[in-house]
C-alpha cells in the first residue's frame, strides 16, 4: 500500500501528505526514521506537502515537526484534520 503521509520524528503530531487527500480517506503514514507506520482518517482535502494531525490538539497546544516545536494551535484540531495557518501559529515568525 502507498502511503498517505510521512512523519518525520517519533514524537511528531502532524505528518506531511506526500499526495493530495480527500475528506474520509484512510491513509497510513510511515515514520522516517523508524519506518513504524500508523492509520489516520482525513477530515478534510489535504494538498500535498500540508499537513495532517496525527492526534488531538486543544488551543494553545505546542505543535510538533521535525521532533520540534513549531507553532501553537489557535483552536481545536481533531485527528486527521487539516493543519495550516488558519489554525496554528508559527513560532518561529510570531
Amino acid at each position: 500500500m502507498a502511503h498517505g503521509l510521512l512523519i518525520h520524528a517519533d514524537r511528531d503530531q502532524v505528518g506531511v501528505a506526500v499526495r493530495d487527500l480527500k475528506p474520509g480517506e484512510t491513509v497510513t503514514g510511515v515514520y522516517q526514521l523508524s519506518l513504524q507506520e500508523t492509520r489516520i482518517t482525513v477530515r478534510d482535502a489535504v494538498p500535498l506537502g500540508h499537513k495532517v494531525a496525527l492526534r488531538e490538539l486543544q488551543t494553545g497546544d505546542t505543535v510538533i515537526e521535525y521532533g520540534e516545536v513549531i507553532g501553537v494551535a489557535t483552536q481545536p484540531i481533531a485527528a486527521g484534520e487539516h493543519v495550516h495557518v488558519h489554525n496554528i501559529k508559527s513560532v518561529r515568525w510570531g
